[in-house]
């Protein structure tokens, strides 16, 4: 465990800054994320506003000094940020250049080039599931779209039946697999091994992307058959380019981070001795920072490089790589800060003192919990790190794989039924000229198929771990 983790979880288990009683807590969190629910969908507040006041509030009617209700959310938002931070804009950096170098679309061709007929779902499914592991959803929907309507209407196909594996593969990484900003900030609150996280991530992902991509797509493609929209196809990044890298190079670059860490978790669970030196030297290779700065590193060569980048342009690209997730690091500082909030004021002994009675499996209830502030915040990264600030306790004499379940039972939830609150659901609707209704018949039932299949497989693991 790395002196961060060991700080973040020495903080966690502070002294509780209010003795209030269960109910009157239990009414605090309550109030607090309805603070927060309100501020985002009635008045349209920034995420990182409403979580700030929605931690100040939630201190306020547990009855906590507000200085300490201060300070807990200041040194949670520090600590998230410290052990998180640097892995986004990491990330961020990586899909910017894989993007503008015509890496995406170099892996896009050349899968579409070799797929058709009745496997075009299945490469839709490939091609969204090896370009969202680096990039934030939203990047990925704005990077893929032109292709799934390109495909759809060249190839005369269901807009569905491409469109809904190709959401499916984007949505799963978001939610499940790491260097994601929600799985990330959950394997930080919950002190999980994040090679191992990734490992387990990956083995409850490829079941969960196929049942709610290809197969879903069939009934979604009966329920909605409407053509892609001509309006919406636009010009694809990389056709301004003279040239752009080779398929092999781009798909070793995006998947490198992925390999150092599993490499490292392997190594763990092989040698299990700390002072061997095959093990201190995956350990370090391994850990996500070197892993993706070593990915980046990479990257300006291998894509940037092969596109014909001059130095000043692999270097404006990186700075413009930056500045759009400003936004991302401050909602996830603050959810930080709220889960450090919700911690000391005692939420979590709350928490584990109602699980006693309620005989709910642990992996479950972190799923319900997930499953609730998602439907009310429409933001699942706010779900999984408010979800993983309140069962965070629960991850206390759980073994390694437990904790990491635990995680991905979080992440799951967060994914539960997308609506009209939630960003992606309204770039979903106009990008494939959707009615509301369609829009909930398509991509709100598939998001609940990943939420639900994936806790029901987070479940069978937790039989056999």
């Amino acid at each position: 465990m790395t002196s961060l983790s060991v700080e973040i979880l020495a903080a966690d288990a502070a002294e509780p800054i209010t003795s209030a009683g269960n109910a009157q807590l239990g009414i605090a969190v309550l109030a607090g994320i309805a603070v927060i629910v309100l501020l985002i969908t009635k008045f349209k507040l920034h995420a990182f506003l409403a979580l700030t006041i929605g931690s100040l509030a939630l201190g306020a009617f547990a009855g906590a000094p507000l200085a300490d209700t201060i300070k807990s959310f200041t040194t949670g938002l520090g600590n998230t940020v410290a052990g998180v931070g640097v892995l986004i804009a990491l990330g961020a950096i990586l899909g910017k250049l894989l993007a503008d170098s015509g890496g995406a679309d170099q892996i896009v061709d050349t899968i579409l080039a070799k797929a058709g007929g009745r496997s075009m779902p299945w490469a839709m499914v490939l091609i969204a599931s090896v370009i969202g592991l680096p990039l934030f959803f939203e990047v990925g929907i704005v990077l893929l779209i032109p292709v799934v309507l390109l495909v759809a209407k060249r190839g005369n196909y269901s807009l569905m039946r491409i469109g809904i594996p190709a959401l499916a593969g984007l949505s799963v990484m978001h939610g499940l697999i790491p260097p994601h900003p929600g799985p990330l900030v959950a394997i930080d609150a919950v002190g999980a091994n994040l090679g191992l996280t990734l490992a387990l991530g990956l083995l409850v992902a490829i079941p969960t992307v196929i049942i709610a991509g290809p197969l879903f797509s069939r009934v979604a493609a009966r329920w909605v058959d409407v053509p892609a929209p001509e309006r919406m196809i636009p010009t694809r990044p990389s056709e301004e380019l003279e040239k752009r890298p080779g398929f092999g190079v781009t798909v070793a670059t995006v998947l490198l981070p992925v390999v150092l860490m599993l490499v490292k978790a392997l190594v763990d669970i092989v040698v299990d001795d700390p002072d061997n030196g095959v093990q201190k030297v995956t350990d370090v290779i391994g850990s996500p920072l070197i892993a993706l700065l070593a990915a980046v590193i990479v990257a300006m060569f291998t894509l940037g490089r092969a596109a014909g980048f001059s130095k000043e342009r692999i270097s404006s690209t990186v700075e413009k790589s930056l500045a759009p997730i400003a936004g991302v690091l401050l909602i996830v500082g603050a959810g930080g800060g709220f889960k450090q909030t919700l911690i000391d004021i005692g939420v979590g002994q709350m928490i584990l003192d109602f699980s006693k009675d309620w005989s709910i499996p642990a992996l479950l209830l972190a799923w319900l919990i997930a499953v609730a502030i998602r439907l009310a915040t429409g933001s699942a990264t706010v779900a999984t790190i408010s979800a993983a600030g309140l069962v965070a306790p629960l991850a206390e004499g759980m073994s390694t794989g437990e904790v990491s379940l635990l995680v991905l039972a979080i992440g799951a939830g967060s994914l539960f039924f997308s609506h009209v609150n939630d960003a992606g659901f309204w770039l979903v609707k106009e990008y494939f000229g959707l009615s509301v209704g369609q829009t909930v018949k398509t991509w709100s039932v598939m998001e609940t198929i990943i939420s639900v299949v994936g806790i029901v497989l987070v479940l069978l693991l937790s039989l056999v771990m």
